[in-house]
């Protein structure tokens, strides 16, 4: 079983919000007080031992944005840890590059959209 929002993560979690990155505060303005779809997220969410940048728990998914410093190989491997621990948990992982979110908000939201939204359904 895995602990929802750790108290010893809180502090932790408390920092990240606090110092969220340009592209978390964009990302933040589409997703919070349910404007994306009906859909709830919490930011800076954590999942055992993991913080999420963004997860809804309704939709059992994380949204991770990544820096540069995610294409180092220490950092690879750290983060397809977490994404198989949160996937054995059936939760899914969608990853955005930052420059990304800064660049093409647009097509950061059509590809959420698509695990937010029920899909379309063949007219009979």
């Amino acid at each position: 079983m895995f602990i929802r929002n750790d108290p010893k993560l809180k502090n932790r979690r408390k920092e990240l919000r606090q110092n969220q990155t340009e592209a978390e505060k964009l990302l933040w303005s589409q997703l919070r007080n349910r404007r994306f779809y009906g859909a709830k997220f919490f930011r800076q969410y954590s999942i055992g031992s993991y913080v999420l940048d963004f997860y809804s728990p309704t939709l059992r998914l994380a949204i991770e944005l990544d820096g540069g410093q995610h294409s180092e190989e220490e950092q690879k491997e750290y983060d397809e840890s977490r994404s198989e621990y949160l996937k054995v948990h059936d939760m899914e992982v969608i990853r955005f590059w930052n420059n990304e979110v800064m660049q093409n908000m647009e097509g950061v939201l059509t590809r959420i959209a698509e695990k937010v939204t029920p899909p379309n359904l063949p007219l009979a």
